[in-house]
């Protein structure tokens, strides 16, 4: 078998076929490892299995990096739920867990805690978005989102109570 070596594979192809491996030149993660343990090769292996978890960390986060719920420091989300009410907010907006709140004009806000992004360009963080419901204009000047007149303290239990809808 007169197989030219690639720089690409390192010829791992060649050698891993001529052995009964597989073609890609990986041979199975099981075998690797055992390899590896009998190299001496223990803290590699210590390094590849937290790498290995990080990454699955890493990839159990949603989108803004932060796992959970976010929290809002100060803040009650049962007066948010209210605030919700007072200002009409469902007159535009679906919200889980307000009756009257089924506004079909603007995106619904089901699941909200676990979105990434805010109005689709700020990330989903709980300064950002008490930024985004106190003064909409001024993040995105001409937003459909209108200003209410919600005070700073509102704008904090309504982000509390957003941020909780998971």
């Amino acid at each position: 078998m007169n197989r030219r070596r690639t720089e690409f594979d390192g010829g791992c192809s060649e050698l891993s076929a001529a052995k009964g491996g597989s073609i890609t030149g990986r041979r199975p993660l099981k075998e690797r490892i055992v390899r590896l343990r009998r190299r001496g090769g223990m803290a590699l292996l210590a390094v590849i299995v937290s790498a290995a978890a990080v990454a699955t960390a890493c990839s159990n986060m949603n989108d803004a990096g932060q796992t959970g719920s976010r929290i809002v420091r100060g803040a009650s989300p049962e007066a948010g739920k209210q605030q919700i009410v007072h200002y009409g907010c469902g007159a535009c907006h679906t919200i889980p867990g307000i009756k009257q709140a089924t506004g079909l004009v603007a995106a619904p806000l089901t699941s909200f805690g676990k979105r990434g992004t805010i109005a689709g360009h700020f990330a989903n963080t709980p300064d950002n978005l008490i930024n985004w419901i106190d003064n909409p204009q001024a993040m995105v000047p001409g937003t459909d989102m209108p200003d209410l007149g919600v005070t700073r303290d509102e704008a904090r239990n309504i982000a509390a109570y957003l941020e909780n809808l998971q």
